[in-house]
């Protein structure tokens, strides 16, 4: 038999104040309000990381042996400034024909041909599997294996002979040496990018009948890309930082730059907190850039849409400040 409650319907009260998905809530504090999880344990954490970084900091700035009116003399010196551009300069020449020799070798990676395959991969594991002190100390001493470089015919005569005392100088080897070293790097980051491309683009671009070319500009690259910016950011860096290893061939980057004026003034510590410093400086803005490459090539690979910037967040938190002191300064001018 049922029962009045079972057949008349809830008070109108009590259907309003019902929370959904909870048929027994009660009727709900109109004064109450919603407070956030309290966290104590991120709190604590962040207090102690704050703590621990700020006591590094103290002492890397007031420790003497730093000797930073030092380090500030010599900053922006003549030898310095150009050690720094002749390391910039390395670092843009051997990544860009790293990358293009990289491409090659990642064509020749996909491709249907099995010996090109094969001879990209012998040249990837070689380089790769060689410390790159190694491979500059060959290139250097490559006048110990060959004499001379000759062009001509296989086991038959040489059209043109070079001889390679005359033919590589340190900054030469110092080029073809990273060089070749970022290029296997390189080969397998592209052909990464290009195999994270879906398969099933290609097959309905063929069906569309796009061309090769327009398959290739429209829709392989925006998309690989996206894989390829950030390890070749990250390659980018790594290449800044190891052009200082060509300091063994008396190269003068940064790194031989700052060694020769300490050899002679025994201001080991602040000539070497001057190339760190460089080093920091150089990496950041190439990690700026990096980042707003990134977001160029992210437009349309999430509905959200692309997340606001640095520069956009603190023009959002300026205007939201500027309506807080406009809207309490409102009621003063109205009295």
């Amino acid at each position: 038999m049922a029962t009045p409650q079972d057949v008349l319907p809830a008070p109108a009260t009590l259907t309003k104040n019902r929370a959904p998905g909870r048929p027994d809530a009660g009727p709900a504090d109109p004064g109450a309000r919603l407070v956030a999880r309290r966290r104590p344990g991120q709190w604590i954490s962040a207090a102690v990381a704050l703590l621990l970084f700020a006591m590094v900091l103290n002492s890397v700035i007031r420790n003497k042996a730093f000797q930073w009116d030092v380090v500030a003399d010599w900053f922006t010196a003549t030898s310095v400034l150009n050690g720094l551009t002749l390391t910039l300069w390395l670092t843009a020449v051997t990544l860009g024909l790293g990358f293009v020799l990289g491409t090659v070798l990642a064509t020749m990676r996909l491709s249907g041909n099995p010996v090109l395959r094969t001879l990209a991969w012998i040249y990837i594991w070689i380089f790769r599997s060689t410390p790159a002190l190694v491979q500059l100390l060959l290139f250097f001493n490559i006048g110990a294996l060959y004499p001379t470089l000759g062009l001509g015919i296989p086991f038959g005569p040489e059209f043109v002979t070079v001889r390679t005392v005359n033919l590589f100088g340190p900054t030469l080897t110092a080029v073809i040496g990273l060089t070749l070293l970022e290029a296997a790097y390189a080969a397998e980051v592209v052909r990464g990018g290009i195999l994270s491309v879906d398969r099933g683009q290609l097959e309905a671009a063929s069906a569309l009948g796009l061309s090769r070319r327009r398959v290739l500009r429209r829709i392989v690259v925006p998309q690989a890309m996206r894989s390829i910016v950030p390890t070749a950011g990250n390659m980018l860096i790594s290449a800044l930082k190891g052009t200082s290893i060509i300091s063994v061939l008396a190269v003068s980057d940064l790194l031989y730059s700052v060694q020769l004026v300490y050899l002679q003034s025994y201001q080991v510590i602040p000539m070497l907190m001057v190339a760190t410093t460089w080093y920091i400086v150089i990496t950041t803005i190439l990690s700026v850039g990096q980042y707003y490459v990134e977001r160029h090539y992210a437009k349309g690979a999430t509905r959200e849409g692309l997340p606001p910037t640095p520069l956009q967040k603190a023009r959002a938190a300026y205007r939201r400040l500027r309506t807080a002191a406009d809207a309490g300064s409102a009621p003063g001018e109205a009295r």
